[in-house]
């Protein structure tokens, strides 16, 4: 089940490892999307602390939260882009979005498949989206003293294959939060260190995984008969010309 928007807000905003985690996740976004101007860019679940870089650039940024977690206005002191819907239903029009980041939005929910098949829906042709969810083999998914340790956890592989069943088509992956889910004073200030070393160690688990994926568009095929006849029938043609004569019998 999701988790309370106010215990979301709490961990991300007034904690140092709320802090910690989502510098580093942002950072990483940043990395993978440069902010563009005139795209629109939607969250889903609790991923409004990403999309700071993006509100100069983009042309609408919009924060979706699901019903069971609820909302909390963003961003602070300017106007309110968050929005309350249901998983199964975002009030969006069909190819909107350019950019869509799912953030304790997927392995939360009830309902995992309607979730795809929005995000899918609202993606538009070249869109791509983001999924950050909890590393199944990362120390973060296996204890609850942050989001990530609520939920299902993911492997690469496993997420992957749930994309492709919703027509998504996996594009790249990577892992952040190297550094252990602790508050003590020694992993908060070597965090960066930590993210610096794990970017340069591919085999180096850590605790968050992001899997970009872009929607499928298929080619319309053409309808109707697929061969040409080669020698088609005149609409005139024989009018005018007698019967033949039938053949005689020769013994």
């Amino acid at each position: 089940m999701h988790l309370d928007v106010l215990d979301l807000r709490n961990f991300y905003y007034r904690t140092q490892l709320g802090r910690v985690a989502q510098r580093a996740i942002r950072d990483q976004l940043v990395r993978l999307w440069q902010p563009q101007t005139g795209e629109t860019v939607v969250g889903f679940g609790f991923a409004v602390p990403l999309l700071r870089p993006y509100l100069a650039e983009a042309r609408r940024v919009v924060g979706l939260m699901p019903g069971p977690q609820g909302v909390m206005p963003w961003p602070a002191g300017m106007e309110n882009v968050s929005v309350l819907c249901e998983d199964t239903a975002w009030p969006l029009p069909t190819g909107l979005v350019d950019r869509l980041v799912l953030m304790h939005g997927l392995e939360t929910s009830e309902n995992p498949s309607a979730v795809l098949e929005e995000a899918h829906r609202v993606l538009g042709p070249g869109g791509r989206a983001l999924f950050v969810v909890p590393n199944r083999i990362g120390l973060w998914s296996r204890r609850d003293v942050t989001p990530f340790g609520f939920g299902r956890p993911y492997s690469v592989a496993q997420l992957e294959t749930q994309l492709k069943r919703h027509g998504f088509t996996p594009e790249r992956s990577c892992s952040v939060l190297f550094a252990p889910p602790s508050g003590t004073r020694f992993w908060l200030r070597s965090a960066n260190l930590w993210e610096t070393f794990g970017r340069r160690m591919p085999w180096l688990a850590g605790g968050v995984l992001m899997v970009e994926a872009s929607k499928q568009v298929y080619a319309p095929t053409r309808g109707g008969l697929g061969a040409a006849v080669k020698r088609p029938l005149k609409v005139w043609e024989g009018v005018g010309k007698g019967a033949p004569e039938p053949a005689l019998n020769r013994e």
